[in-house]
């Protein structure tokens, strides 16, 4: 069966239960081996890679449609999701779509919803269904050519984390659950997109008065033995409803 083909059932579904016009776009981050990692899908018959990204259901709120949609490309249920931006400029998609039929439900002019979704790189196994054929993590430093307006969206989404980083913990749902001071940092710096002062941050950290010390018995070793952490999940959520009203 071809790309087109297979496009062609898709549509078909999409006119049956979809909402006409609005689309999700989602910025999934995750954190591993000291770098910041986003989901990158492609799909048959395109050179150029995406953001995951869906229709919402008939019956079907925004938020559970997000949700429904990075479940099917994660298998993931704790996520950290948050809606950011609209984008509704003309010419968006469409152009990219010019050598297909019209009649098909991808040719419409969508208003798509952005979310950013934070989670447990460890856990996450991409997902690639019927019409896509790649779906990996990529290096927010070494991207892809990416599709349509996607280069847009994720450079907002970027934007708006790091701007909710200064009234927001982080690190939940991308940390492992016990982690050291410098491994929280360098998440930190990672976002922000700058080189942070160690004894600052600790001295932030400790008074945002969200993290636990575990305890942990270190391994023998000759260097001084790491000290690990955990989030206390109450304050930590506290936080995230009322706000750490500090800025970096």
């Amino acid at each position: 069966m071809s790309h087109l083909d297979l496009f062609e059932r898709a549509s078909e579904l999409a006119y049956r239960s979809c909402l006409p016009h609005v689309s999700i776009d989602c910025a999934v981050f995750g954190f591993h081996e000291s770098s910041l990692k986003v989901l990158l899908l492609k799909m048959k018959g395109f050179d150029k890679w995406g953001l995951p990204g869906g229709y919402v259901k008939k019956d079907e709120n925004l938020d559970a449609a997000a949700y429904r949609i990075l479940k099917a490309r994660t298998g993931a249920s704790n996520i950290y999701l948050e809606q950011f931006r609209v984008f509704g400029q003309t010419g968006r998609s469409e152009h990219e779509l010019a050598h297909w039929p019209e009649h098909l439900w991808q040719k419409q002019r969508f208003i798509s919803t952005g979310y950013y979704a934070l989670v447990d790189y460890t856990t996450i196994i991409p997902v690639v269904d019927r019409i896509s054929e790649q779906c990996e993590w990529k290096d927010i430093d070494d991207l892809p050519d990416l599709m349509m307006d996607h280069q847009d969206i994720l450079h907002s989404a970027l934007t708006a984390l790091r701007r909710n980083i200064h009234y927001s913990p982080i690190g939940l749902n991308l940390l492992p659950k016990a982690f050291t001071m410098p491994q929280l940092q360098k998440l930190y710096e990672l976002i922000l997109g700058k080189k942070l002062h160690r004894g600052n941050f600790q001295r932030k950290m400790h008074g945002f008065d969200i993290l636990v010390k575990e305890d942990i018995v270190p391994v023998k070793t000759s260097h001084r033995p790491p000290i690990y952490y955990s989030f206390d999940i109450e304050k930590y959520n506290n936080a995230l409803k009322y706000g750490l009203r500090q800025e970096w």
